[in-house]
């Protein structure tokens, strides 16, 4: 890594920079947080529930000599306490960038932007897991879901 990573927070759709799409930062996250991806649409409506005045939550995009190097998106929960006030959804780095830190700064930098407790929801197989402990994060409790 030459250089240290540069970090943009946005809050809304016209506050992201000319040189990356709508499309074009749906697609980074789809393609580089395989095999744990959410599909495009799902992208989409998260960056959309971020954005909207009445939910909120911010992304931080992470540079490295003029390249996107990260990706992170948190949003307000409207709640607290047994539930935090954030939810880190989605957090990527390029792949040729993984293990030199920039995920690390990512999350730390994004944690510093926001108020309140952060929580996440990481695959126990995830070998970001290990980052996140090491950032602080701890199980507290065990997801279940019902699908219909």
């Amino acid at each position: 890594m030459n250089s240290e990573p540069e970090f943009t927070r946005i809050d809304s759709f016209d506050q992201i920079p000319a040189w990356i799409t709508r499309s074009q930062l749906v697609e980074y996250f789809h393609t580089t947080m395989k095999p744990y991806e959410d599909k495009p649409d799902d992208i989409l409506r998260a960056l959309e529930y971020a954005f909207s005045p009445e939910r909120g939550g911010f992304l931080v995009l992470a540079r490295i000599d003029e390249t996107l190097a990260g990706a992170l998106l948190m949003l307000k929960t409207g709640m607290s306490g047994y539930v935090p006030e954030n939810i880190l959804l989605f957090v990527t780095v390029t792949p040729n960038l993984r293990g030199k830190g920039v995920g690390r700064k990512l999350i730390e930098h994004s944690i510093e932007q926001c108020a309140g407790n952060v929580k996440l929801h990481v695959e126990y197989d995830n070998p970001a897991k290990r980052l996140y402990e090491r950032i602080g994060f701890a199980t507290k409790y065990a997801e279940m879901r019902l699908v219909r």
